[in-house]
């Protein structure tokens, strides 16, 4: 299957907190860091965009998920285990499940996977999203007040549109890897408090993905950091088979 049918990463969890764990203090030098580090990241999730067409020709309808679902919010959470195999080097493993179901009624005809649906009546819309990656990190430096990192990212997308309404169901689910490139930044302004950027993104060719995340974290200790933000993830495909695109927060 194509790699980029469906948004990549675009329907994960979004955040307002996050928790980690096992985080070197803010003067902690590359050799006194922690071979292994934990962060689980939790909030409300939303979508701004989230839009349809399959197939992407005249048998399928365009339609928004956003005015069948709503805006939100859903739960959302994420994980992630990091694991600094050398000075420079480490290896970042993220589980990110994600799947929403709401009943909306829809303002026009849907054609969608060879269904049709009527307008004027309940409607239930599945959008799941499961996403997990394996990232290469590489230390490009670290000093007393900044550490930026780059790398890339393998991804494991597993997702599904389902609609159905009455005795009419049709889905289009859709497993499939996407390689993306990766950038961290990490600025302690102040003892104990740091900003953090934290992005996977790719564009070209028929489709694109963002995933970034900027975050205030406070360190608790040697041993945990406690931090808030904001996670914004866009992306979408346009081919033969699928048109697809969403926002989320």
């Amino acid at each position: 299957m194509n790699a980029v049918r469906f948004p990549a990463a675009a329907a994960l969890a979004l955040s307002a907190a996050c928790l980690a764990g096992a985080c070197p203090a803010p003067a902690a030098r590359a050799a006194e860091a922690p071979r292994f580090t934990v962060r689980i990241e939790g909030g409300p999730a939303w979508q701004s965009l989230n839009d349809v067409q399959i197939p992407n020709d005249a048998s399928g309808t365009r339609f928004s998920l956003y005015d069948v679902a709503g805006s939100g919010p859903w739960p959302a959470v994420r994980a992630y285990l990091t694991w600094r195999t050398g000075e420079r080097h480490a290896l970042r493993v993220l589980v990110a499940p994600f799947s929403i179901t709401a009943t909306g009624v829809p303002g026009q005809t849907i054609d969608f996977a060879g269904a049709t649906y009527a307008p004027g009546v309940p409607v239930e819309a599945t959008y799941q999203f499961n996403s997990y990656r394996l990232s290469y990190r590489y230390r490009l430096h670290e000093g007393e007040r900044w550490t930026w990192w780059t790398g890339f990212t393998a991804k494991v997308r597993e997702a599904k549109i389902e609609l159905g309404q009455g005795a009419s169901t049709s889905r289009k689910t859709d497993l499939g890897f996407v390689p993306l490139l990766h950038l961290a930044g990490d600025w302690r302004f102040a003892p104990s408090w740091r900003l953090g950027l934290d992005a996977d993104a790719l564009a070209g060719g028929p489709g694109r993905a963002e995933d970034v995340a900027l975050t205030l974290g406070r360190d608790l200790g040697d041993a945990w950091t406690l931090t808030a933000g904001y996670r914004t993830v866009e992306g979408g495909a346009d081919v033969d088979e699928v048109y697809t695109f969403a926002w989320l927060h």
